[in-house]
């Protein structure tokens, strides 16, 4: 008997929303669903019929930590304080049913294919007895992109992030999420703008495209450079003020892209592009496509084109090959672009990746150290840039206000969660709100910013 929906009315269900934005919109749509079906919805990991935990697991740290937050859900089960423990998102696509034996009593697996389903997989669950085994609910990757229209918004409801396509095909030799989450489908431009137009009428102010590669958007769909008409069919959209983009890949930034950006007043000018090294030979052992030159070029022109630009990167060290001459290059290349934010992580030996079978690898303490250098490098452009920033006129999203009167927002050149805040000292904020500020201090990433009048 096929599981219903309906069954899950009156249940009390827990959730843990983990990993990245993409993630988040899951968690989000699942929610949704949940509510729609009469769950009562709760934040509570305890005292809850079900809980659910949509986990991220594409590097082993991701895995660790969902596995720690299932494991305590586990034993949470076992003292009779959780019902049913249901695991959905990455981990479980990628591991299927092998997850049930890294963590013995979890009661469904819940692959990215069935996420709509959460509803009527809660309510089996739910009614059904313990069994050894858990069941699994993988189903087959789809040819399209899932709808993300009726969620229930994670964390502050002014900002949201809004999903343009699902998978990869770059097929880079460290990464695991074309083998989680399939090759690249764009979601097509009428279901975006409606999604779009959906979180402005429920007073969104900050849209943030999100994707594996946000720059492929329209490709598969025959849409040669389909990114900039995309973008300025949202700008038309009444009510966001700001329109973020994330995960550019950098030999997709053409100038017709560069010139919308710069143009339209919404769309905020931040690029965040992962580089994930500069020596051409590790890029090719990445199976990347950009090379030093060119990168180096980009990052002039768009510069050139808006002076005010904040660029943002992620850096992988210690790939195997990497060797001193190939780091140095990399920190050498850091010092002179002087990025606003940067992410380093050391590179994991994924199972199935290409990567994982090379020669050379890289010790743990070297990834380490470099990893380090790498960073206290930044720390220092960082820190100098924001000092730099000091007696600049900004405008400022409020995100929240403390009971003192203070509040915390964000400048354009700072996306949530990742980047540095705005710690705005008084006035009559609330949150949802652009206030006007002038920066006064920096401390570390953050500012601190007094209101202006207006």
């Amino acid at each position: 008997m096929k599981p219903d929906p309906r069954e899950a009315a009156g249940l009390k269900v827990g959730f843990v929303s983990l990993g990245c934005p993409k993630n988040q919109v899951d968690s989000e749509k699942m929610l949704g669903l949940l509510g729609q079906a009469g769950c009562v919805v709760t934040g509570d990991e305890e005292g809850v019929d079900v809980l659910v935990i949509n986990t991220c697991g594409f590097i082993q740290p991701a895995k660790e930590e969902a596995l720690e937050v299932i494991r305590k859900a586990l034993v949470a089960k076992g003292r009779g304080r959780v019902g049913r423990v249901v695991v959905a998102g990455c981990l479980s696509q990628r591991m299927g049913a092998e997850l049930g034996k890294e963590a013995e009593g979890i009661d469904a697996i819940v692959g990215l294919g069935e996420r709509d389903k959460i509803a009527a997989i809660v309510a089996k669950a739910a009614e059904g007895r313990e069994t050894e085994q858990p069941a699994v609910y993988l189903g087959r990757k789809s040819g399209s992109v899932a709808k993300d229209r009726g969620r229930l918004l994670i964390g502050a409801g002014h900002s949201a992030y809004l999903r343009i396509s699902e998978g990869c095909n770059r097929r880079c030799s460290f990464c695991t999420i074309p083998s989680i989450r399939g090759r690249f489908h764009s979601k097509r431009k009428a279901e975006i703008v409606a999604e779009a137009k959906e979180l402005a009428a429920n007073g969104v102010r900050e849209l943030i495209l999100i994707a594996q590669d946000s720059t492929s958007w329209g490709r598969d769909l025959g849409i040669k450079d389909g990114l900039p008409g995309l973008l300025e069919d949202l700008h038309a959209i009444d009510g966001p003020r700001w329109i973020r983009l994330m995960y550019l890949y950098p030999t997709g930034i053409s100038d017709t892209l560069i010139e919308t950006i710069a143009e339209l007043p919404k769309i905020v000018h931040y690029i965040d592009m992962p580089l994930q090294h500069i020596n051409d030979g590790i890029l090719r052992a990445m199976r990347r496509s950009d090379r030093r030159e060119k990168t180096n070029a980009l990052i002039e022109r768009l510069r050139t084109a808006m002076p005010d630009v904040i660029l943002r990167t992620t850096l992988i060290v210690g790939l195997p090959g990497e060797g001193d001459s190939e780091f140095s290059e990399l920190l050498e290349f850091v010092q002179w672009a002087r990025f606003d934010a940067m992410g380093c992580f050391v590179y994991y030996s994924e199972e199935g990746t290409a990567a994982a079978r090379m020669d050379r690898q890289v010790d743990s303490a070297t990834k380490q150290r470099r990893q380090e250098q790498i960073m206290l490098a930044q720390q220092k452009i960082a820190f100098d840039l924001a000092r730099k920033r000091i007696g600049l006129r900004l405008d400022c999203l409020v995100d929240e206000v403390k009971p003192d009167g203070s509040a915390m927002g964000r400048f354009y050149g700072q996306a949530p969660e990742i980047d540095g805040v705005c710690l705005i000292r008084g006035g009559s904020a609330h949150p949802g709100q652009f206030v006007g500020v002038t920066v006064a201090e920096s401390h570390e990433y953050d500012l601190i910013v007094d209101p202006v009048s207006s």
